[in-house]
């Protein structure tokens, strides 16, 4: 039989490999170590085969705008790259000209105007070109126009006594519905059976009295969320590590109930072995890892907090531009094309 000290070894550096431990004060082997020579005995090159055969995505969770999946066998700093492609760089259409043509509300032009430009249009960007730098006039190919003209009036069949503003006045709510798609040149042929508009209709813009009036003209050009936060396409893009939990050695009675309390609910079980309740680990994915673990004195040294360091769970959240399955292939497309251009010009930089 092999000796101790070396099995124990290859163990500890497995651990710091592929898990990150969390303490009671602090966080061990965050840093990634899996380069070349870093370990004796350890063939850490990369190697596009084995890369391969480890990497999978398995979709765990897909709602109309929320999408959770599992991507396994990367590392931290191309999971981040699709997180911050998808916050930044992934493009959309959105408000950016505002042109106002009356406005006696009480909002001011510049916040009508902000508050225009934060309404998800539901239009799919691929069919746009971005406009050219520089031009104040749009054109069918790149921008999207919308109109919003209402006026307040009082409502002469109200009650007397009725204080209520739904009853005494017409149209006083402007809300995100009230916005309409104005065809710009030949954008009716191009898009026959489109249907431009605001993603949720119940968008409240502005409060109007009556005699108070709203009319603008709206442009929608293409952009990424680097240039303003109005063009992201998602409300969130996050990723955490999968929790890895382990029991070192049986917990019973009491100290089992003690430990199903310290973790989020449906983490650990409790089973009932020969008339003793044992604790199990049944589901660590679901755990948030609030360390409460580590206030029981009794418990804090039987139980070891991991995070796998490559199984990343993803979870996107669309704004209901484009479905979040979409956004994730075109960040993966961005990050190609990323990929394409940085050996294009590794290709034309010209050798001294």
């Amino acid at each position: 039989a092999p000796p101790i000290a070396p099995m124990a070894a290859r163990r500890g550096t497995d651990e710091m490999r592929d898990r990150v431990v969390l303490g009671e004060f602090g966080v061990r082997n965050v840093h990634t170590t899996d380069f070349p020579g870093n370990y004796p005995g350890y063939e850490d090159a990369w190697d596009q085969r084995r890369f391969e055969e480890a990497f999978r995505v398995d979709v765990i969770r897909e709602e109309e705008d929320t999408l959770e999946f599992d991507m396994v066998g990367i590392d931290a700093a191309i999971a981040n790259a699709f997180r911050r492609i998808l916050l930044a760089e992934v493009p959309t259409m959105a408000v950016e000209k505002v042109f106002v043509y009356n406005n006696t509300s009480i909002v001011q032009d510049e916040i009508l105007a902000h508050r225009l430009g934060l309404i998800p249009i539901r239009a799919d960007p691929r069919l746009f070109e971005y406009r050219n730098q520089g031009d104040q006039e749009g054109t069918e190919i790149d921008t999207l126009q919308f109109q919003l003209k209402i006026k307040c009036k009082r409502n002469p069949q109200a009650a007397k006594e009725s204080s209520d503003p739904d009853e005494l006045y017409f149209n006083h709510k402007v809300y995100s519905k009230h916005m309409t798609w104005v065809p710009l040149g030949n954008q009716t042929d191009l898009f026959p059976d489109a249907d431009f508009r605001p993603v949720h209709d119940d968008i409240l813009i502005a409060l109007l009295r009556p005699g108070q009036e709203i009319d603008v003209l709206m442009h929608c050009v293409k952009g990424i969320g680097k240039d303003h936060a109005k063009f992201s396409p998602v409300a969130t893009a996050s990723y955490r590590l999968l929790p890895d939990i382990t029991l070192l050695q049986p917990i019973e009675d009491e100290a089992a109930e003690t430990l199903q309390k310290c973790f989020s609910p449906g983490v650990i079980e409790i089973q009932n072995i020969n008339g003793k309740k044992v604790a199990r680990v049944a589901n660590a994915r679901l755990d948030t890892f609030s360390r409460e673990v580590f206030r029981h004195e009794g418990l804090k040294n039987l139980v070891r907090l991991a995070r796998v360091r490559n199984h990343y769970i993803f979870s996107v959240e669309s704004t209901g531009i484009l479905p979040p399955d979409v956004l994730v292939s075109e960040a993966i497309k961005i990050l190609m094309g990323k990929c394409q251009r940085f050996l294009n010009e590794l290709d034309s930089v010209s050798v001294e």
